[in-house]
């Protein structure tokens, strides 16, 4: 299955490898038998301006630090998509809601002129489905228009995790992007930040991220927390046996006057690795810690999408322009990995002989194995 325009799909490097899977029905992930993986990138010059003359010479790709043979995918353009557009009504997402009066009509530009079925998620503490897949622009508008202030929670990581459920249910030659609208801080997902990361990065999903700020007050808070130590079980096992417990355990001879953070540890830790195993775990690190101070950004970034902030009616307008100019000018490279280890894998797209160009595209892909998967299933990428 190929994947084009607004299905990027990226995340962090390959140690998640060892982190459980959450409990999720089975995800469209490249399998271990299948040797194609899709990079769409989008190239434009600094100033913004597309760039469309480019060939596979133009590019190069690594897979956990080796060079890969690159192809250009063609003809492209024309797969239909399956779009979740997934709106926070809780929180700060409430007082937004009459921003979204012409969404629908704004929206109706991103695909193009390709078939689509778009679906409508809201999400306060929970995450609901308004209106599920349809091709009916004027169903969606009223989904949208039908939306009402929720509860002061804003479940971000959990509104992303009940769409990227719905796009696995869809027709394996569709597309699949959310559009998320949202604050920048996550309240009250229920969903841990390595689920949210293994989320993300086993389906062929791109998210596009509109945000408001959220208040100074979450945002000093979130900040504040410290990331969860479910990475220091995905391999990091007791770098430093000279400390009891291994180096993220409390120093019994430390300064009690001293204070280290969790990731300040964390990192301390992984400087003790030998590479390219240490910048693999803290590339997982600062996604972790990403998704907790901006997750519409982060996850945007990790999945090859696009994030962009807004204030008021027209600043949307504008970004939603500026997406639908991008979905049908990307490129769509491949490769074929050699033998894929199961796990997350880390992707870096350069381009050869062009410093004044700039490329976006997926960081990762994610390979599972064969393990519980049914017979005969199709490899997806």
């Amino acid at each position: 299955m190929r994947f084009s325009a607004l299905s990027a799909l990226a995340c962090i490097p390959a140690a998640l490898a060892q982190i459980p899977a959450p409990p999720t029905s089975p995800s469209p992930v490249l399998k271990a038998r299948s040797n194609l993986v899709l990079v769409p990138a989008l190239v434009g010059t600094k100033s913004g301006e597309l760039v469309f003359a480019l060939t596979a010479k133009d590019f190069t790709i690594t897979d956990d630090g080796v060079e890969q043979k690159v192809e250009l995918e063609e003809d492209t353009d024309n797969e239909p998509l399956a779009l979740v557009v997934a709106i926070e009504t809780g929180g700060g997402g409430a007082r937004q809601l009459d921003k979204y009066r012409h969404l629908a009509t704004m929206i109706e530009a991103v695909p193009g002129d390709v078939p689509r079925r778009l679906a409508v998620v809201g999400f306060d503490s929970e995450a609901r489905l308004v209106q599920d897949f349809t091709s009916d622009l004027e169903a969606v508008d009223a989904a949208i228009h039908a939306l009402s202030p929720g509860d002061g929670g804003g479940a971000i990581l959990d509104g992303l995790g009940f769409s990227v459920d719905l796009l696995r249910k869809q027709p394996p030659e569709y597309r699949r992007a959310i559009l998320l609208l949202s604050e920048t801080i996550d309240h009250g997902s229920r969903m841990k930040l390595d689920e949210a990361l293994r989320a993300i990065s086993d389906t062929n999903t791109a998210i596009y991220s509109l945000a408001f700020s959220s208040s100074k007050s979450d945002v000093g808070r979130y900040a504040s927390e410290e990331l969860p130590t479910t990475v220091s079980g995905a391999g990091l096992k007791n770098p430093n046996p000279q400390r009891p417990g291994g180096c993220m355990a409390k120093d019994p001879s430390a300064d009690p006057g001293t204070s280290q953070t969790r990731l300040s540890q964390t990192y301390d830790c992984l400087g003790q690795l030998a590479p390219p195993l240490a910048l693999i775990k803290m590339a997982v690190i600062a996604a972790m810690d990403g998704m907790r101070r901006n997750a519409p950004e982060t996850v945007a970034h990790l999945t090859g999408g696009e994030y962009f902030r807004f204030s008021n009616a027209r600043e949307l307008e504008s970004s939603l322009f500026t997406i639908s100019n991008h979905v049908p000018n990307r490129y769509v490279l491949s490769f074929q990995p050699q033998s894929p280890h199961p796990g997350l894998h880390s992707i870096e797209l350069r381009l050869r002989g062009h410093p004044n160009l700039v490329v976006t595209a997926r960081r990762s892909y994610w390979v599972d194995s064969d393990a519980g998967s049914e017979p005969g299933a199709e490899p997806q990428h």
